[in-house]
This record gives C-alpha cells, sequence and structure tokens, in this order.
C-alpha cells in the first residue's frame, strides 16, 4: 500500500517526500522487513525511537517518530521516508486501520470492559451470535476465534496492528460481528485506536492493577476513556449495580442504556432460583417496540454475578438486534443453550465432593464466587478454598485476597499462582498479613500448588466444596519467565480420583 494512503487521517508535522509502496508495518524492529514501515511508539518497556537504525537496518524505508530530534540517525539515511507525528501511538492506530482498510467499519464491533465478567460476556456474545446463524469472531483473554478457527492469545487485548490484522481475517471469512474485551491498559496505550465500535458494555469496578494505574481513580478513569471516545452510532451498556456504571456514561455521544440484577434499568434480572445445577432468571425489558416485556429463562450457569454477566449479554444483544427479525424471544432461546466458560465457575462432581475452578483473581471476583457458594450449598457442607496471588503485580491485593477467602471458607489453603520473578514464599506472607489470630488457625500455607490442591481435595468429605481459584482457564504456571504446564482442572481430577 502506498504511504500516502497509509497516512490518511494522520496529522503529520514532517511528512515523506516520496510515495513509495510499503509491504508492511510493525512497532518491533525486530519483525521489520525489506520495505516495511516502522513505527517508533514509547512504550511501557522501551522507547521504539531507540531502535529506528535497528529497523533501517532490517530493511525499512519509512519511519514515524514523534521526536526527530532523538533520531539524529536518520540524517544519514536520506532515502528513508520520515514522518514526524505528534503521537506515534495515536498515528499507529489510525495506520493499522487504513494499511488492512479499516475492517471494524465493516463489522458489528463490540468492546467489553470492566474488572471482573469481560471474557464471559464477550464468549458468551460470540457464541449467542454464532447459535443466531451470524458469522461472528471474538478477541478474549482465552482465545481469539474467527467464525470457528481458533487463534492464539497473548494479551487481553491485542496490539493494535494485531488487532486489525484479526478483524480484516473476520471480514475475509464473513463474519458480521466481533466481540472483544477491552483492558484498562489497551485504553491507555491507545491499543484500541482507529477502531469503530458499535457498542461498549461496562460490567463492574473492583480493585486490580493497581501495580500499573496506582490509584483507583486512574483505574476508573481509564476504563471511562473507552466511553468518551464511542460515536453516536454506538450503543453504551453499563452496569447499573456498579456505583462507577453511571460514571462511564458521562461525556459519551453514544446512546445509553444500563443492565441490573438490583435496581430500576433498561435491562433487569431477577434470579427465580439459583443451584449448583443451574439458575432460573426472570428477565424484563422496556427496550421494545411493544412497551415492557418479560421472560423466564434457565441457565446452566450458578450465581448472582453470572445473572450480572447474562443480563450484559441479554442486553447487547438485544440492541445489536433492534430492526433485525431477530425478537428477544429467540434470543432468550439461544442463551440458555449456552453453557459457562472454560474456568469460569466450572464444576467438577466427583466422590461426593463439588470442585469448582474459577479465574478469580480479585478480591471482589473471589468474595463474588465465595458468596454464590455459600448461598447455594447445604447448610452442613464445608467450603476449602485454594486460592494464591501473582507475582510482579498489584501487592497491595494480596491481604485483601486472603481475607475475603478467609472470610467465608471453612478452610483456607494459601498456596501459589504464577510468582514469575517473585519469591513465591514471599507472596504467601504478604497474604497472610491479611489474617488476624483467628482466621490463621484455619489456615494451611504450601507453596507448591499441586500439594496444596491435593492437601484440600483430602480435607474435603463427601458434601463438601473445593474452590481452586485464581488461575481457571490457565494450563500453565509462570516461574521466572519461563511457563510449565499446569492445569488447575486437571490436577482436581487426579486429587478426586483418589477418594473413589
Amino acid at each position: 500500500m502506498l504511504i500516502s494512503k497509509i497516512l490518511e487521517n494522520v496529522s503529520a508535522k514532517k511528512s515523506f517526500s516520496k510515495d513509495v509502496e510499503i509491504n508492511n508495518i510493525s512497532d518491533d524492529s525486530r519483525k521489520i522487513g525489506k520495505g516495511d514501515m516502522f513505527v517508533a511508539v514509547c512504550g511501557a518497556v522501551a522507547d521504539g525511537h531507540a531502535f529506528v537504525e535497528t529497523a533501517i537496518g532490517n530493511g525499512a524505508i519509512a519511519v514515524v517518530v514523534n521526536r526527530l530530534s532523538d533520531v539524529p540517525c536518520l540524517a544519514k539515511y536520506p532515502d528513508i521516508q520520515v514522518i514526524e507525528v505528534e503521537d506515534t501511538a495515536k498515528a499507529l492506530g489510525e495506520i493499522a486501520a487504513n494499511f488492512y482498510c479499516r475492517p471494524s467499519e465493516s463489522l458489528n464491533l463490540v468492546g467489553i470492559t470492566g474488572t471482573n465478567g469481560k471474557t464471559t460476556t464477550a464468549t458468551l456474545l460470540y457464541k449467542l451470535f454464532l447459535g443466531m446463524g451470524f458469522g461472528a469472531g471474538l478477541i478474549s483473554t482465552i482465545k481469539n476465534y474467527i467464525c470457528l478457527e481458533e487463534r492464539e492469545t497473548i494479551n487481553t487485548t491485542p496490539n493494535v496492528l494485531e488487532t486489525n490484522r484479526l478483524l480484516a481475517d473476520m471480514v475475509r471469512a464473513g463474519c458480521d460481528y466481533c466481540f472483544m474485551e477491552v483492558s484498562s491498559h489497551a485504553t491507555v496505550q491507545q491499543r484500541i485506536g482507529g477502531l469503530t465500535f458499535r457498542g461498549a458494555v461496562f460490567t463492574n469496578l473492583t480493585q486490580d492493577h493497581l501495580d500499573y494505574h496506582k490509584t483507583m481513580d486512574n483505574y476508573r478513569d481509564a476504563k471511562k476513556l473507552f466511553f468518551d471516545h464511542l460515536p453516536q452510532t454506538a450503543f453504551a451498556l453499563t452496569n447499573a449495580d456498579d456505583r462507577n456504571g453511571n460514571f462511564m456514561l458521562q461525556n459519551t455521544k453514544a446512546q445509553r442504556y444500563t443492565y441490573s440484577t438490583r435496581s430500576l434499568a433498561d435491562f433487569k434480572t431477577k434470579i427465580i432460583e439459583n443451584t449448583f445445577e443451574g439458575m432460573t432468571l426472570q428477565l424484563e425489558t422496556n427496550v421494545t417496540d411493544k412497551g415492557k416485556e418479560r421472560y423466564e429463562v434457565s441457565t446452566p450457569f450458578v450465581g448472582s454475578f453470572n445473572a450480572q454477566n447474562l443480563t450484559a449479554v441479554f442486553g447487547a444483544a438485544a440492541l445489536l438486534c433492534q430492526g433485525k427479525s431477530i425478537d428477544n424471544q429467540t434470543i432468550l432461546t439461544k442463551l440458555s443453550e449456552l453453557s459457562p466458560v472454560s474456568g469460569r465457575f466450572e464444576v467438577i462432581r466427583m466422590a461426593g465432593i463439588s470442585a469448582i475452578v474459577d479465574y478469580a483473581h480479585t478480591p471482589d471476583a473471589l468474595k463474588n464466587v465465595l458468596s454464590t457458594i455459600n448461598d447455594v450449598k447445604s447448610p452442613d457442607s464445608k467450603v476449602v478454598t485454594v486460592v494464591g496471588c501473582g507475582g510482579d503485580r498489584d501487592k497491595t491485593k494480596r491481604p485483601i485476597m486472603a481475607q475475603e477467602a478467609a472470610a467465608q471458607s471453612d478452610t483456607l489453603v494459601l498456596t501459589s499462582d504464577n510468582p514469575r520473578t517473585e519469591d513465591p514464599q514471599s507472596i504467601l506472607d504478604d497474604m497472610v498479613k491479611g489474617l488476624d489470630k483467628d482466621r490463621l488457625e484455619d489456615t494451611i500455607v504450601i507453596v507448591d500448588r499441586r500439594q496444596a490442591i491435593k492437601t484440600a481435595c483430602k480435607l474435603a468429605k463427601s458434601g463438601d466444596i473445593v474452590l481452586v481459584a485464581g488461575k481457571g482457564h490457565e494450563n500453565y504456571q509462570i516461574f521466572g519467565k519461563e511457563k510449565h504446564h499446569f492445569d488447575d482442572k486437571e490436577e482436581v481430577i487426579a486429587a478426586l480420583s483418589t477418594k473413589r
């Protein structure tokens, strides 16, 4: 593609002198080949301007920078096309969109943001629209999908080049819809720049990622940035049960809607029955041509947090299907056929014990999962919880995680999550600081996660519940910089099989 086409809608302080053909674009100098364009982005770890000469050596014929004065080596390469912009990270969004022929404009792209529930909501929307006969794509923490084709994922939200590449592949595959998780990191780092969204969903906001954002206000504002940049043609659907729900709607140009399980909202859900086998829900909406409508639906999902997720899914689907031949009853019929996402309140029943594998890795998520377990279990059932905290992440939540787990468990087993470059015992010491003397008496600390799961399953008796929290779908543990195979579900099955 010609540089002139790639740079449409990009404001440049200094532009190219020759309209050359570009083969590919990257912000990673190691991935640059002959005839490519290199965009020097100031990242969280490194400044791309330091790698301009490396990119040229690898074959770049054009570079985009935001500080010409910081790249004196360019004087040695008069044939290189140099574009100076105000902000290369922002420019990269438009450049990527242009290079891939603005694929988000050919899709109904819906972003889901929030601390908890992003993966479940996005995945269920993807499965729902597939079930209704549409071509659909998914960009999520667990997997990316182009219709039924699976693609590996690295980050919750990929960089903007990879996102546009995925979206372009979805358009070519005949997708009508794409549902993607939008992380707070992605909004701040402008990884969704240049994308056109048809809708946005906000699930909730609780403590997480303070190692990056530093304060809850910064974290909240990062989420709000997504809504601030929505166009008038989009919808914004937020959780009215979260005090930040209305905050997200301030200043947005999008059409505003709310959902709730506790208060008045455009989409409202009431739990009629809640068991380990699933829930019966009553859903109500006034966003129809016929006035208020009320429906009842049975689902294999468990817990009030899943009731909220399902309400968000119903609301987003109803808004997307407005004006189409698909009514709310059809949406809910297909919704009732969906099953829980892997590693999200996944129940394994063996030897009379109900073991639950869940991704809960924030204080609020852990609290919600344990509250659900205690609401559903029989009065004489005991709860044994296995949980840890990740290394090189927000340390302030460690004692809080332990407090939340201990408050609703009969026995607590603290163990390693993904220690990364931290000492696993040091992480557990931080967690233990959140427990008083009485709680410590019912707490066991086992660094080895496999042994921790074995111990929890050994302690559990018939009728009891074992919760293994924190990793969910992940099939690895990270020690240092390396991943080692480890699957909580596999470990639970192996441990419970010995009790038969």
